[in-house]
């Protein structure tokens, strides 16, 4: 049974920083392209930050200089680092771990950023 969960979401102002963590498990971790996605109330689930197996990266533009995503594959665990977070950053976040045809998400953590 496959499960990721997401936490580290909460509420913090403006320019502050928050840490999210995935913990995956029922897969082989090491093997899955890994993302993280969010969704602002009335807009599209939107991809935020992705890290390969072979750790190779990529991020939306409006995150870049802003947020690191990383990978333990010893903890099959994905982490994101949110610094100088606005409020246009609000929103629920989830995990994705994708493989070939395969696709798992979990159940999102919200995050809100106060101006």
């Amino acid at each position: 049974q496959v499960q990721l969960v997401e936490s580290g979401g909460g509420l913090v102002q403006a320019g502050g920083s928050l840490r999210l963590s995935c913990d995956a498990s029922g897969i082989t971790f090491s093997s899955y392209y890994m993302g993280w996605y969010r969704q602002a109330p009335g807009k599209q689930r939107e991809l935020v930050a992705g890290i390969t197996s072979g750790r190779t990266t990529n991020y939306a533009d409006s995150v870049k200089g802003r947020f690191t995503i990383s990978r333990d594959n010893a903890k099959n665990t994905m982490y994101l680092q949110m610094n100088s977070l606005k409020p246009e950053d609000t929103a629920i976040y989830y995990c994705n771990a994708k493989l070939w045809r395969a696709g798992y998400w979990g159940q999102g953590t919200q995050v809100t950023v106060s101006s």
